[in-house]
């Protein structure tokens, strides 16, 4: 599944033959509607800010493993979220 809101690299012809070869789902934002897309801004900020070494990484390889471990070890257990209470969901 691949989500973003409406701009054109992602709805135009070209992008929509890739995202079909490869059979990925696309979601996209109601038109003018930024909420839609605002909890995926904000994870994605957070990885950015919280993990994502200044150097990158030395690989896919690499960054797949580290990410799913920061998903999965630290975003998901360990840190607090504004949206319920300041709990980790």
């Amino acid at each position: 599944m691949f989500h973003s809101d409406q701009v054109s690299q992602y709805t135009g012809l070209k992008y929509q033959k890739v995202i079909w070869r490869y059979r990925i789902k696309q979601s996209v934002s109601r038109r003018g509607n930024f909420w839609d897309n605002s909890p995926m801004e904000r994870f994605f900020r957070s990885l950015k800010t919280e993990w994502v070494p200044a150097n990158f990484y030395a690989g896919s390889d690499e960054a797949r493993r580290q990410i799913s471990g920061y998903i999965l070890n630290y975003y998901n257990s360990v840190r607090s979220h504004h949206y319920n209470g300041g709990l980790t969901p």
